[in-house]
């Protein structure tokens, strides 16, 4: 009966660490994403009413929203855990959607870069790309 009640404590465990990752790899992912907007021009911005406050956290959580305002469009990402929003217009939507791909790209580019650095696979003395006799690889 001990190794059974061992056995569903190592498999709790587990699940608790599969979950305590998951949700540190969320923030991470709305941390990086407040970064782009901040570092894109978004401005942080406290709601000082009760209104202000109620229009906070109908939006939709971890989402960039479009909002029209006086005849102009404005962005805004909720942050309600710190009770604040991110808010820029057009241009500073721009800026963020440029810095996603850049940030996007570069990511693309370390991962490519850390999947070829294996050592181990020797090129040298496979003879170069010249040993397999032309074989139409290049």
């Amino acid at each position: 009966m001990k190794h059974i009640f061992t056995g569903f404590s190592l498999i709790g465990a587990f699940a608790l660490l599969a979950m305590t990752a998951g949700c540190t790899s969320m923030q991470t992912q709305t941390q990086n994403k407040e970064n782009l907007l901040i570092a894109a021009g978004f401005k942080v911005i406290t709601p000082h009413t009760a209104a202000q406050q109620q229009k906070l956290q109908a939006l939709p959580p971890d989402k960039l929203a479009s909002v029209q305002k006086d005849g102009k469009t404005y962005y805004v990402f909720p942050d309600t855990a710190n009770n604040r929003a991110l808010v820029g217009g057009p241009k500073q939507y721009q800026s963020y959607q440029q810095l996603r791909l850049a940030n996007k790209l570069a990511n693309e580019n370390v991962e490519a870069a850390e999947a070829y650095q294996d050592a181990s696979m020797n090129w040298g003395a496979w003879g170069g790309w010249g040993a397999w006799g032309g074989m139409g690889w290049y």
